[in-house]
């Protein structure tokens, strides 16, 4: 498997999202509820409308889960611009329990495999180079709350990491942003 890298460009994740939403709106929920919530792949295509949506129809404020990989709970608010797709993909009808990103061969998610196919296809369409596939979504969440000037230990928790190293190492901080600092600074 190669090394993905994060989406560190703000105009290429709205690029991204106008070429997913264009497509297909799953397609684009599934990116948008990605890079806003730093869950890996096997857990986001996992979710089913009931893990969203209240019996009520009413969206949920949060979103409980056992991770696949590390048999943690996981429990984050749905932010703003999640919520928003979401709303606009799922509309005001009760949940089924089906999943939220169905594959279009039936009621199964949507495979690793293919979610990676459609992140990597719009990618290539922007102009991205880099490497991005579906891992890219959870690199650019911590990315760019890392750049909003969250603390690295915070990331480091929400990444069950063991050492700030590995999580820098991980959102994509490259030797250039570390050379920034240096030449920035001028105290």
């Amino acid at each position: 498997m190669d090394f993905v890298e994060p989406i560190r460009d703000k105009k290429h994740i709205e690029a991204m999202k106008k070429i997913l939403k264009s497509d297909n709106l799953r397609n684009f929920v599934l990116f948008v509820v990605g890079i806003n919530s730093g869950l890996r792949i096997n857990d986001l295509r996992q979710l089913e409308d009931t893990d969203v949506k209240k019996p009520s129809g009413k969206f949920k404020e949060r979103i409980i889960l056992r991770e696949s990989k590390t048999n943690k709970l996981k429990n984050y608010p749905i932010n703003d611009s999640a919520k928003k797709a979401l709303q606009e993909y799922l509309g005001n009808s009760p949940p089924t329990g089906t999943p939220l990103f169905p594959s279009r061969k039936g009621d199964k998610p949507i495979s690793r495999v293919q979610a990676y196919r459609i992140l990597n296809s719009a990618a290539r369409l922007i102009g991205i180079q880099d490497h991005i596939g579906t891992h890219s979504l959870r690199k650019t969440f911590g990315y760019h709350a890392f750049k909003r000037g969250y603390p690295i230990a915070l990331l480091m928790e929400l990444f069950n990491h063991s050492s700030e190293k590995m999580t820098l190492k991980y959102i994509g901080i490259t030797q250039d942003d570390i050379d920034n600092v240096y030449i920035n600074v001028n105290l």
